[in-house]
């Protein structure tokens, strides 16, 4: 039998509207009002499914940041040489990217506006995550894999990277095990030992 595809509730809505007007706006200029507008309801009615605009950005934040801190874990704990780790890294980011375009593309910037306990809890979790990604290219750059750099700059240029294909990638949509492949080449050949 054949799956029947729910419509897409009020929420999950809400939620991508809200998503693509912080995106373009940013946080702090968005209103309740432009949030209503573009799903097609009164202010008033968003609280009918949510309390604030703070509850939509943690809606929107917590949730990615915790796919990214599973598949970090998940990452380390795999029995991987240091260079299939970083491959692997670099994999997550595209898929994450790809299936969740409106909050990648906060979680850059638009963290700053979380409020206590959930703005923590992201810190800790970012910091965490990048500690990890350092002690991979370290363990790269240790093992020859790597040119030896300094481990601190390829963090940098490779995060900076896949923290901009959200932009990229509206622009140019296409297939994603391409994108995949591609920006894995791009972002581990660039760093290897020649």
């Amino acid at each position: 039998m054949a799956k029947i595809l729910r419509p897409p509730g009020r929420l999950e809505i809400i939620l991508k509207e809200s998503a693509a007007l912080f995106r373009d706006k940013g946080y702090g200029a968005t209103s309740m009002n432009d949030i209503a507008e573009a799903v097609g309801i009164r202010a008033a009615s968003l609280y009918n499914h949510i309390t604030s605009k703070q509850q939509l950005l943690s809606a929107l934040l917590m949730p990615i940041a915790e796919k990214f801190t599973a598949g970090m874990a998940e990452i380390c704990a795999a029995d991987l040489s240091p260079i299939s780790r970083i491959e692997r890294l670099v994999a997550l980011h595209v898929r994450l990217t790809v299936a969740h375009p409106g909050p990648i593309a906060l979680i850059t910037g638009d963290w700053v506006h979380l409020e206590e306990p959930d703005r923590s809890t992201f810190l800790g979790q970012r910091n965490t995550y990048e500690k990890h990604f350092l002690e991979i290219i370290e363990a790269c750059i240790a093992g020859g894999a790597f040119s030896p750099i300094d481990s601190r700059v390829a963090l940098f240029s490779m995060l900076s990277t896949l923290h901009a294909l959200h932009s990229w990638w509206r622009k140019h949509p296409g297939d994603p095990a391409v994108l995949e492949s591609q920006m894995v080449h791009c972002l581990v050949e660039g760093l290897r030992q020649k």
